[in-house]
């Protein structure tokens, strides 16, 4: 059975994008990379809505030859895990390992869940804080970056309560802190 894991790059203040849709200031450092690269080895299949399926779809074409070896390192990873995309609107997905469904249904998660041999990671905020609200979603990690943006998409959900328990924290030395918390049933 696989844990669902919620994981976010932030701002201090809780944003994943700013209110111009803007996440620039997101981008990670070689040693936050690394942790990162750490972190997602585990995941074996992604739950993506189609904003973030389509930011991350990059990382099947990218030519990644020339890259440093943590940006060679993800693509790998991501290239290697499967993919579920939720769209209403999408006709197809261009990666490969990738299937689409058109809404998040909470029985085929708590399937998928159930028959993974490994994690599963939900990206995209809109998509986690429906997965958040429906009680799939077991641990919710964030990395919070030194930046305020002031208002844009929130990273977590609104109106939603859960106990969470802190499992793992780390400091960086460009002062991004991640904190991984476990959700408590």
């Amino acid at each position: 059975m696989g844990d669902l894991t919620y994981s976010a790059i932030c701002s201090l203040d809780g944003y994943v994008e700013d209110a111009s849709g803007g996440f620039e200031w997101a981008a990670p450092d070689e040693e936050v990379h690394a942790f990162v690269n750490e972190k997602e080895r585990e995941v074996g299949t992604y739950l993506y809505g189609q904003g973030m399926y389509e930011t991350m779809a990059v990382w099947e074409t990218w030519d990644v030859d020339a890259e440093p070896a943590v940006i060679r390192d993800f693509a790998a990873i991501w290239r290697a895990a499967d993919k579920v995309v939720f769209s209403r609107t999408l006709s197809e997905t261009s990666t490969e390992r990738t299937r689409l469904e058109r809404e998040l249904d909470p029985a085929a998660v708590r399937a998928l869940k159930d028959s993974s041999e490994r994690d599963l990671g939900i990206g995209g905020a809109t998509l986690a804080a429906s997965a958040i609200g429906a009680g799939l979603v077991d641990e919710i990690g964030l990395l919070l970056v030194p930046v305020l943006v002031g208002g844009g998409k929130a990273a977590l959900p609104r109106g939603v309560h859960a106990q969470l328990e802190l499992r793992e924290q780390r400091a960086f030395r460009a002062g991004a802190i991640y904190l991984g918390y476990r959700v408590r049933r």
